[in-house]
C-alpha cells in the first residue's frame, strides 16, 4: 500500500468547486486520486442539499404536507421538517 500525503486545502478546493459540471463531478467520482475523488463527494453532497431545498420548496407550494414529502425522501417528518421549515418564512 503507499501512502499518499494529504493535499493541501487550496490544491482540493480547486479539484471539485460548486461551480463544476456534472461531468466534471462524474469523472472526478471515479479518479484514482483520492483529493479529486473526495472533492466530488463534497460536491454531491452540495448538489443534493440544493436540489433537496428546491424540490422541498416546490413541494409546500403545491400544497404537500411535511408527511408526505417526508415519505418520498424516507426520512421522518420532523426532520424534513427542522430542516426545511424556516425557509418558508
Amino acid at each position: 500500500m503507499t501512502d499518499t500525503a494529504k493535499p493541501d486545502e487550496a490544491a482540493t478546493s480547486e479539484s471539485m468547486s460548486s461551480e463544476s459540471t456534472a461531468s466534471d463531478i462524474a469523472g472526478a467520482v471515479a479518479d484514482r486520486d483520492p483529493a479529486r475523488g473526495l472533492a466530488a463527494v463534497r460536491a454531491l453532497r452540495t448538489l443534493a442539499d440544493r436540489l433537496e431545498e428546491v424540490q422541498v420548496a416546490n413541494a409546500r407550494s403545491a400544497g404537500w404536507s411535511w408527511q408526505a414529502i417526508a415519505d418520498v425522501l424516507q426520512i421522518s417528518r420532523q426532520a424534513v421538517h427542522q430542516k426545511h421549515a424556516a425557509r418558508e418564512h
